[in-house]
């Protein structure tokens, strides 16, 4: 996506601990009708207020594009775009409601989907796909899916998706002698530690920073390449079941150790710059390898940075070997607020910014983001970046996965990062008992949101 200027991606899901709580609490009141009871007539000469969270002056542009195109191909609906609208902002009017109150709206908060959809917040948009023959399964990846719904409600949908990778530091991999990225986790390790020059009680440069505080290094993300389970059919958490989270955790401790231990890289890691400016680590050449989203490429090319640089999926544990190539999915999601009196003309605009392949594809190449729809996806309009390709891919696995919607959003998330944050600096030794004591918090915070 060739733009002077990149969407600064939303805060990941544990980024946005305090608008996740604070929505939590207040949609916890949020009341709404389903969208089958919408009566209002899709042709009439109607406006409808679309909020949004992009704010960049190419970002705006780009999506009020989107809104001209939808106006030429619906021109009895006009559509008046907010940008720059934060979640804050949205809580407030989810709960006044009246005219003030958007009829469209789209978060880059997907960890808020299952507060959206158990509150009714926003409208099923299941009578709506129904009526337009709109087949979900058939439209968009499994993982997109799942965190546009909660609990058989669908009330969002995927509007563009983000996709995590390796990105690597060509230059570097060439002075140690690697020929290409790392595939399994014990290959990631050996090209990490050769990668790493020490230099004193710090580094010269770093393979790979492990700690969870290392910009997008989170326990979600990484564990999606263990094939991770979060709830059984109960809906209690499984984070002291399922082997892949005490996998994953006993993987970044080793990490951690074979690098020089936990003290040593925090120090170093506060010396990183701001991780949405030009000074990230990785186009600094502080790290060699970073894991992150589709939109850091285009964040290192407006940085110049000098080196060439590698995109390639995230390794994957030994024993799953033929799973490479899949990843952490994420991305914007827009849904329909409960409380619009125009519901049915909300639903055209939410279903041509969702499933028209040409808006879609349209919207991806401006913004730099990764399509997220099946059709988009294989469309010959994308104009990306050839590296780009390694994030299509990404999104098209089948093993790719995502974190699920929560009736209390993204809090079980938090708690199991906390829990990440104690267990590496040795806070919490003993593995076992300490995710068991994770899985009963996230149990007991569950219960008390129901």
């Amino acid at each position: 996506m060739p733009l002077p200027a990149l969407r600064l991606p939303r805060p990941r899901p544990l980024g946005a601990t305090a608008v996740c709580t604070a929505l939590v609490l207040v949609l916890a009141g949020c009341t709404g009708s389903a969208g089958g009871g919408a009566h209002d007539d899709p042709n009439a000469q109607v406006t409808l207020t679309f909020w949004h969270g992009w704010s960049a002056p190419a970002e705006v542009a780009a999506v009020d594009a989107a809104i001209e195109r939808f106006e030429d191909a619906h021109p009895n609906i006009t559509v008046k775009a907010v940008p720059n609208v934060t979640d804050d902002k949205i809580q407030q009017a989810l709960r006044a409601g009246g005219s003030g109150a958007p009829d469209v709206v789209s978060s880059f908060t997907t960890d808020n989907v299952g507060r959206f959809c158990s509150s009714g917040a926003f409208a099923d948009l299941g009578p709506f796909l129904d009526r337009s023959g709109v087949d979900p399964e058939q439209t968009f990846p499994k993982a997109r899916l799942d965190y546009t719904a909660f609990d058989g409600v669908r009330c969002t949908l995927p509007l563009l998706g983000d996709a995590y990778g390796l990105y690597y530091n060509k230059d570097a991999f060439a002075q140690a002698g690697v020929e290409a990225p790392p595939r399994t986790w014990s290959e990631f390790d050996r090209v990490a530690r050769q990668l790493t020059r020490h230099r004193g009680d710090s580094y010269e440069r770093l393979g790979f920073m492990p700690n969870f505080h290392g910009y997008e290094s989170t326990p979600g993300h990484l564990v999606a390449q263990w094939q991770p389970t979060y709830f059984d059919a109960d809906g209690r958490s499984t984070v002291a079941t399922d082997p892949a989270f005490a996998a994953m955790f006993t993987w970044q401790k080793g990490l951690v150790e074979q690098l020089g231990g936990f003290r040593k890289l925090e120090r170093y890691r506060n010396t990183f710059g701001d991780e949405w400016g030009a000074k990230h680590p990785f186009h600094t050449g502080q790290v060699a390898m970073q894991l992150d989203g589709e939109w850091r490429l285009g964040m290192a090319l407006d940085a110049k940075v000098p080196f060439e640089i590698g995109v390639a999926p995230l390794p994957v544990p030994d024993d799953r070997a033929a799973d490479y190539g899949k990843g952490y999915l994420s991305g914007t999601v827009v849904g329909i607020a409960a409380t619009s009196p125009r519901q049915n003309a909300a639903w055209e605009l939410v279903r041509y910014l969702t499933t028209d392949t040409d808006a879609v594809v349209a919207l991806a190449n401006e913004l730099r983001n990764v399509p997220s729809t099946h059709a988009a996806l294989a469309s010959p309009k994308l104009r990306l970046d050839p590296r780009f390709e390694v994030f299509l891919d990404i999104s098209r696995h089948p093993r790719s996965n995502t974190t699920p919607a929560s009736v209390n959003g993204g809090a079980y998330q938090v708690t199991l990062q906390e829990f990440g944050y104690r267990h590496e600096a040795g806070r919490e030794p003993d593995l076992r008992a300490g995710l068991a004591r994770t899985a009963a918090q996230i149990d007991t915070d569950i219960a008390k949101a129901r």
